[in-house]
């Protein structure tokens, strides 16, 4: 009888032992989790408002890449979107001039100039080659954008760029393997050349408008790209002044809302962090981009495309961890 009592306490001490290790265990487990959310909120902290900033601009850029193809298919010319875009803006930028006082400086006009012509051309190829080719095709080129920033901000800015970034180019030029594929028909060389030119001069805009920054503020140098942008669309839409109805007033009103959220927010991370990492940060709206492109638009090869994205972005952020 002693011995049978024995075994059936045995399994009973066993389990009170786990018992008192568990509450123990739990509180080890909570404290190292508690420990690690609060060494996380004290990085980020800091880093709030411009991740914030990011997130926005990824967002939104993503989708006025949309509304430009939707405007575009409906029949509406490049110019004239690219157009009614900058003249809405324009409405935006003299509301903030009437709520804020604007900085001049003679040091700030060529950079104006540059900035404002670059823009408008920018724009002006992106919306073209939307209009002639898919969105989940030309999204990934963007990549390439941080590439033509090193390069412009080694001439004009002296940032001279680390091994980790070099490494990050030769990522995001191994990308475009998997979308430039010659014997796929949905390949379009009028419409990729279209976008090299744009981003070519987003890429190079990008630094005019940091250093725009620098002599100014955030909101000074977004009203100062609305004004100059403006005035180049507007030579740009004189030859196709005979055709300037707007298809759908609810996608261009969409298309004006998201660029001014686009630039805004670029703004601000660029006054936060060096351009070519800024934009780095932002090829992330590139997977965003081929998701949209398969979603809305149906369009092909969406594995492929992916792929490629990944291996772009993987060089962005190459170029994050400098």
């Amino acid at each position: 009888m002693k011995s049978l009592k024995q075994k059936r306490e045995m399994p009973l001490h066993a389990s009170e032992q786990e018992s008192l290790l568990t509450p123990t265990i739990q509180m080890a487990i909570t404290n190292v989790i508690a420990i690690c959310i609060m060494r996380i909120y004290v990085i980020i902290k800091p880093m709030f408002y411009t991740i914030l900033a990011i997130l926005v601009r990824i967002l939104s850029n993503s989708y006025l890449n949309v509304f430009q193809k939707l405007l575009t298919g409906l029949g509406q010319k490049s110019s004239v979107v690219n157009f009614y875009t900058y003249l809405g803006l324009g409405v935006i930028a003299l509301l903030i001039m009437s709520l804020n006082s604007v900085i001049f400086s003679p040091e700030l006009l060529l950079n104006v100039f540059a900035m404002g012509a670059l823009g408008a051309l920018g724009n002006y190829f992106i919306i073209k080659a939307l209009s002639i080719g898919e969105l989940s095709t030309l999204a990934p080129i963007n990549s390439y954008k941080p590439v033509v920033a090193l390069l412009a901000g080694m001439i004009y800015l002296q940032e001279t760029p680390s091994l980790n970034a070099l490494y990050g180019i030769f990522l995001i030029i191994a990308g475009t393997y998997f979308i430039f594929d010659r014997r796929n028909i949905e390949y379009n060389g009028k419409a990729v050349f279209y976008r090299v030119l744009a981003l070519i001069c987003s890429g190079t805009e990008a630094v005019f408008i940091k250093k725009i920054i620098l002599l100014t503020d955030v909101t000074t140098a977004f009203v100062y790209w609305v004004l100059a942008g403006l005035v180049f669309a507007t030579l740009f839409v004189l030859p196709a002044r005979k055709n300037l109805k707007i298809k759908s007033y609810k996608y261009q009103i969409c298309l004006i809302l998201a660029v001014a959220l686009m630039q805004y927010s670029t703004n601000f991370v660029f006054s936060r962090m060096n351009v070519a990492y800024a934009l780095a940060l932002f090829q992330l709206s590139t997977l965003y981009s081929v998701f949209l492109g398969a979603s809305i638009f149906h369009e092909r090869n969406f594995r492929r495309k992916i792929l490629a994205s990944l291996v772009m972005v993987a060089g962005a952020v190459c170029i994050i961890l400098d």
